[in-house]
């Protein structure tokens, strides 16, 4: 007979688009729907949400859809339950480093959205602080768990570049302004003093991505722009955008490799996939995107030729070959969901989770120093955050 333990989750903002639909509905319920986290044991946990927020009919009618018992507009109240083991935070950024302080103190386990705080002081503080709690903690990097770049680091992992060069990355869409078509995201994100910008919300990404995969970021040179500077908000009232809304990009990483990313709102698609990343070296070359991915040997790269009186009589991109699944019948789990089943086993079962508050303080880090390149016009190098750093 297999034994099942109830662990309560208390979830910090999920009325926002990323808190419900990836971490509450694809994640916990998803879970939940499963019959809770396979242990090592054989045992399972079976998490039950706790929902937070500050509008109470948004949570009342999230809690009726989905049959969740438990939610709160007071954040205390949930924190105080014994039987809440987890608490996560899915808030604007200018509100979590607060609540992720009081979740410490009532001696919960922390798993939280990034970037964790608004400044590179606030993340180490709270590594700091959860360190000397004794708690557990851990940051979303859902972008690993992607299938193309899970395709990618089996390349990596298996030699196929050779000594890698370079990657190149691109990731953004067009943002409408919000006058005569609704924006795809929340005006916040176009409000520096609220917490926006685009140098904020990606490069935490792109440092755990080429960390994981590459290399350590070592200096970072970035011109950060705001293309589009009125906007107009969920009430139609018009604002200006004081956040940046497209960031250019490059990053020195350990080992040599230079990586270069553009990210953008403010940039229509003409790419397969809303991000992709083209990884050069001495003996392949790969292009990586959400869920595909797809290479081109040294053997097979055939010799262009640059005749600009003649057209192109080849389709480039069919040179290339597609890597497979190679993950089962039912293909790639859901990132977010996946992550979320490591944290908990890191929290029940002592399992290895190495995405900690310290690897998050490396992101905020990143940002900073993009920022600070962009407005300094240089080159920025980063000093190596360690466990001696927090």
């Amino acid at each position: 007979m297999t034994t099942t333990q109830t662990l309560g989750v208390v979830m910090n903002g999920v009325t926002g688009r990323m808190g419900y639909r990836q971490h509450l509905v694809r994640s916990i319920l998803a879970i939940r729907e499963q019959g809770g986290v396979a242990l090592a044991d054989g045992s399972r946990v079976v998490l039950e949400p706790v929902l937070v927020g500050r509008d109470a009919d948004k949570l009342r009618a999230m809690a009726d859809r989905h049959g969740i018992a438990a939610w709160t507009t007071n954040l205390d109240t949930a924190l105080a339950d014994p039987a809440n083991t987890i608490y996560f935070d899915a808030q604007v950024t200018t509100a979590r480093e607060k609540a992720i302080h009081t979740a410490i103190a009532a001696g919960k386990h922390i798993y939280t959205e990034k970037p964790t705080a608004e400044t590179l002081t606030g993340a180490l503080d709270l590594a700091r602080a959860a360190d000397a709690a004794g708690v557990k903690h851990g940051v979303v990097q859902d972008k690993l768990f992607l299938p193309g770049l899970l395709k990618l680091r089996r390349l990596i992992q298996g030699g196929f570049f050779g000594r890698i060069l370079s990657v190149r990355g691109e990731f953004g869409y067009w943002v409408f302004e919000g006058d005569w078509q609704a924006a795809q995201r929340p005006s916040w994100n176009y409000r520096a003093e609220d917490g926006g910008g685009i140098v904020v919300d990606m490069f935490c990404h792109w440092s755990y991505v080429l960390e994981n995969l590459f290399g350590r970021v070592e200096a970072v040179t970035a011109k950060a722009v705001t293309h589009i500077p009125t906007r107009w908000d969920e009430q139609g009232r018009e604002y200006p955008a004081t956040a940046d809304d497209a960031a250019y990009g490059i990053f020195e990483l350990a080992g040599g490799v230079v990586a270069q990313i553009n990210s953008s709102w403010a940039v229509r698609v003409n790419r397969d996939e809303l991000v992709e990343f083209q990884v050069d070296g001495t003996e392949g070359s790969a292009v990586a995107g959400l869920r595909r991915c797809r290479v081109q040997h040294r053997s097979a790269t055939p010799t262009p030729v640059w005749n600009p009186d003649l057209p192109v009589t080849e389709s480039f991109r069919d040179q290339w070959q597609e890597i497979p699944d190679n993950a089962g019948d039912s293909g790639f789990d859901n990132g977010f969901k996946v992550q979320w089943e490591d944290f908990v086993r890191h929290v029940v079962d002592d399992a290895p989770f190495a995405f900690d508050f310290l690897a998050g303080a490396r992101g905020v880090q990143l940002a900073e120093c993009g920022l600070r390149s962009s407005a300094e016009g240089r080159r920025i190098e980063l000093p190596v955050l360690d466990g001696k750093s927090a």
